[in-house]
């Protein structure tokens, strides 16, 4: 009896930490071909990171300070070192986020990173690695002249 209860518990065991290190890609666009072009982009770093998984969902993220013109901009990829790339689509343009204030001209954008890929990343040491701002970088497409206007 006692046998088999401990079977069951690392069969449990090992099922829940599969999806630590399991790949999760559902970006919104083809980020790996946008990042290895050799065009022009625009990049931005963290203004300030959160990283407190413990807490559960939506606790990891950056929040950048982007330039008001880039908000037609019809996609940017989110770069945190260690965690991968991820391509989103913007929404929610905001003034103001956990104490940062958007400087004049410029909107916030706070992105998110899975709290299962954080998790693993600490368990693997890098805490201190995606909890550094300058890890964390949005790139985005350079705008074409007649975006610049718009």
């Amino acid at each position: 009896m006692h046998r088999r209860l401990r079977y069951i518990l690392i069969l449990l065991l090992s099922l829940s930490i599969i999806p630590l290190w399991w790949p999760v890609n559902d970006s919104d666009c083809n980020f790996e071909d946008f990042l290895a072009s050799t065009t022009t982009n625009f990049q931005v770093h963290a203004t300030k990171v959160i990283v407190q998984p413990w807490r559960g969902r939506h606790h990891v993220y950056g929040i950048f300070m982007i330039p008001d013109e880039y908000k037609q901009a019809p996609f940017f990829v989110l770069t945190v070192q260690g965690a991968g790339s991820y391509c989103s689509k913007q929404f929610g343009h905001k003034k103001k986020f956990n104490g940062v204030f958007a400087e004049p001209g410029t909107y916030l954008v706070r992105k998110f990173i899975r709290t299962r890929t954080a998790l693993r990343l600490i368990l693997q040491g890098l805490y201190f690695q995606i909890n550094d701002k300058k890890n964390w970088t949005l790139t985005f497409p350079e705008l074409k002249p007649s975006q610049h206007n718009s």
